[in-house]
């Protein structure tokens, strides 16, 4: 029968919490794209109760010259884990320190809070660079030949 061994616990493990935003050159600044994060397992503390919140964030960014480095954003998300705060104030500390580590074009933060207390709460919030305006959407005929909603075929 094989013997079990246990595994060392590492010394320092290898990602923590951090409130740390890395970044990178935008590889494209000449246009606007949107970046889209899908954060579902958020988790932080009620202030009042101690009791644990959840949320699912969805995080819209037209970047400028930085982009956010996706581990780094996973370590920030983290570090709210044991943290009590107000669903608005958590949504709003968030799409600031955004804006503070990359300037962006636009940022838009999309909070969905479970049901506690039998209330659900949606909590959005954005920013939008001094002078920066999005160009028109460009709509695109459908596969199926029919025209898009309010406009003609090509």
């Amino acid at each position: 029968m094989p013997t079990r061994t246990q595994r060392a616990k590492p010394a320092t493990p290898p990602s923590a919490p951090s409130r740390q935003l890395d970044t990178f050159e935008n590889p494209a600044p000449e246009r606007d794209y949107v970046i889209r994060f899908d954060i579902p397992e958020f988790t932080c503390l009620c202030p009042l109760t101690g009791q644990p919140d959840f949320a699912h964030f969805l995080i819209e960014i037209v970047a400028d010259r930085h982009c956010v480095e996706t581990k780094s954003l996973k370590q920030y998300f983290w570090s709210y884990r044991n943290e009590g705060a107000f669903h608005e104030k958590v949504t709003n500390a968030i799409l600031s320190d955004l804006v503070k580590a990359l300037a962006p074009r636009f940022v838009r933060i999309s909070a969905d809070w479970y049901v506690r207390g039998g209330i659900r709460t949606y909590v959005t919030a954005e920013h939008r660079k001094r002078g920066w305006r999005p160009a028109p959407p460009v709509q695109l005929p459908s596969l199926s030949g029919e025209p898009p909603a309010g406009g003609l075929a090509m």
